[in-house]
């Protein structure tokens, strides 16, 4: 039998504890791990906006974009503005609008339409004079009208000029409205007064003066004006226009009411205003005018809030043009508003700011 000694058998249990030990204790834990990559879709590269690209073409009296080249002659439509027409169709599809005096004080409205105006009424319809045919002459128009003074039918049946007339050659052009009492109530159409022209072997297309126009952010010549008011000879025929910013456009109004569109409700607005002095002279007893429409004189132009106070000019084969200095003022793409008054005041007391 073998004997241990104590201290034997003490290393031994000393040796079995830590043997023990080693034995008995937990795995080590495994390395913590990297977390997952996560890939992300690259940003997107910022997409610049289309760079902006002038029209291929513009209609020539508005500067506005147009899907081909038009040639089409204007038609300048003799518009009744006595208070009983009022509200008037049509005028907000025209081009131009020319805003004259007849006789009596009273004013007369000569839209000219070239690239727009549709299928919709257009009137109430009126008569004409000789300075209004000369105003029609001067952008290539065909008149249009009712009836006219003496000279004018002078005009028509011993020089040869073309026009469309409600009483003596284009009766079917026209029609009366139930609504209205004469001669407030005489309207026409676009495609009414082409068939006219077309029927009567007119020619439909012509040489169209263009205007010079400038997008509204190069506008920045120009006293700040923002509403004004224009005064021919009497007070029911009084215009104003205030200028909306937000559709950088006139609004219209005649003795401090909106003028409006009969066709859609909408009231009337430019993109332009002019205001033009000129000679005035009374003919006869019953007042009716000869109007100088060649000489030039003093003008005040409107556009984007700001007026610039210049002159127009006529020459010979070309349309009345607006200027500052030696240089033609352009005009913002859109409709223009002119006004004609006697120059037997300044022009400054025909127009008032406000």
């Amino acid at each position: 039998m073998i004997r241990l000694s104590k201290n034997t058998v003490c290393g031994t249990l000393a040796l079995c504890a830590c043997i023990g030990l080693t034995s008995c204790s937990p795995m080590q834990e495994a390395p913590p791990q990297a977390p997952p990559v996560v890939i992300e879709d690259p940003a997107p590269e910022p997409v610049e906006p289309p760079a902006e690209t002038e029209p291929k073409y513009t209609a020539p009296l508005t500067g506005l974009a147009i899907d081909e080249p038009s040639d089409r002659r204007p038609l300048a439509v003799m518009i009744n503005n006595a208070p009983a027409a009022r509200p008037q169709s049509g005028l907000s599809g025209a081009d131009i609008v020319y805003e004259v005096l007849a006789e009596g004080g009273i004013t007369r409205l000569v839209a000219f339409y070239q690239s727009g105006g549709g299928e919709v009424n257009i009137g109430p319809v009126r008569s004409i004079r000789p300075y209004l045919i000369e105003l029609a002459e001067i952008y290539g128009a065909l008149p249009i009208h009712a009836g006219g003074s003496n000279d004018a039918y002078d005009q028509f049946q011993h020089q040869g000029k073309q026009h469309l007339d409600e009483i003596t050659n284009a009766g079917t052009s026209f029609w009366r409205s139930k609504d209205r009492k004469a001669p407030h109530n005489l309207y026409t159409s676009l495609p009414r007064l082409l068939e006219g022209a077309e029927k009567r072997g007119y020619p439909l297309t012509s040489k169209v003066p263009e205007y010079t126009f400038a997008k509204p952010e190069q506008i920045t010549d120009g006293e700040q004006v923002t509403a004004f008011d224009i005064r021919f000879l009497l007070q029911s025929y009084r215009v104003s226009y205030t200028y909306n910013k937000e559709k950088q456009i006139y609004m219209r109004s005649v003795n401090g009411e909106p003028h409006v569109d009969l066709n859609n409700g909408d009231q009337l607005s430019a993109a332009n205003v002019v205001v033009m002095s000129t000679s005035h002279r009374v003919l006869d007893d019953v007042g009716r005018l000869a109007v100088d429409l060649n000489s030039g004189g003093d003008a005040l132009i409107f556009r984007e809030g700001r007026m610039i106070q210049g002159k127009w000019k006529h020459a010979n084969g070309d349309t009345i043009r607006f200027y500052e200095g030696d240089t033609e003022v352009s005009l913002v793409p859109g409709q223009t508003y002119i006004h004609i008054v006697p120059n037997d005041q300044p022009l400054d007391e025909h127009v008032s700011i406000t």
